[in-house]
């Protein structure tokens, strides 16, 4: 199950707004560093100069492709344009009210979205719950994705293309998501576990 539609919009959209506050120093900071202008960093990321003068003065709220662009055309991963500082400690904390929830189509299902905002285009992670009955369908992921899901309380199956599995507290199974595929709590008690879903890794043939 990875974040689709309005959800995914939306993520990437908070995203971006908590990012934004930092990003104009370090944006600056490398520019000058590379020595360009704000013309020829703009010729080279394809971002608009106002745009990136925005961003600079912290005036915007860019989004991650935005920022991406910039990246590309500074040299330097995603990561290193979205530090506060070149050595800087990390700590970020988000509250039990603040984390984002995905509830299945049936209402039984509940994901807990705790990866991180940053990562959300090629790494997802929820907390994943099942009432007995449960059953969460999602469509498939692009060629190449891959779901782990580490079971710690009950008993899930999962169906991949019809290919199924069942999956009991302390085990971890990994499949293929790149194709429809089912989670579904068949026991009697509630089910927990931990979903990690992979986008666009090498493709397995």
């Amino acid at each position: 199950m990875g974040v689709e539609g309005q959800d995914k919009q939306k993520m990437l959209q908070a995203g971006a707004l908590a990012l934004s506050g930092q990003l104009g120093a370090t944006v600056q900071r490398l520019r000058k560093a590379y020595n360009l202008s704000l013309s020829e960093l703009s010729s080279q990321s394809g971002v608009a100069k106002s745009i990136i003068s925005q961003i600079e003065r912290n005036e915007t709220n860019p989004t991650l492709a935005t920022i991406w662009r910039l990246a590309q055309a500074l040299d330097v991963s995603i990561e290193r344009v979205l530090q506060t500082t070149e050595d800087g400690p990390f700590l970020e904390k988000t509250s039990k009210a603040d984390t984002p929830l995905l509830v299945s189509d049936d209402g039984k299902c509940r994901l807990e979205i705790i990866g991180w905002i940053k990562t959300v285009e090629w790494l997802q992670c929820y907390e994943f719950a099942a009432a007995p009955g449960g059953v969460l369908e999602s469509e498939a992921h692009q060629r190449g994705s891959v779901e782990s899901l580490s079971v710690r309380d009950g008993e899930l199956e999962v169906e991949v293309a019809g290919a199924k599995s069942c999956v009991k507290a302390g085990e971890t199974l990994r499949y293929r998501c790149d194709r429809p595929h089912i989670i579904r709590n068949l026991g009697k008690t509630p089910a927990q576990a931990t979903m990690v879903c992979i986008l666009k890794a090498a493709v397995m043939e």
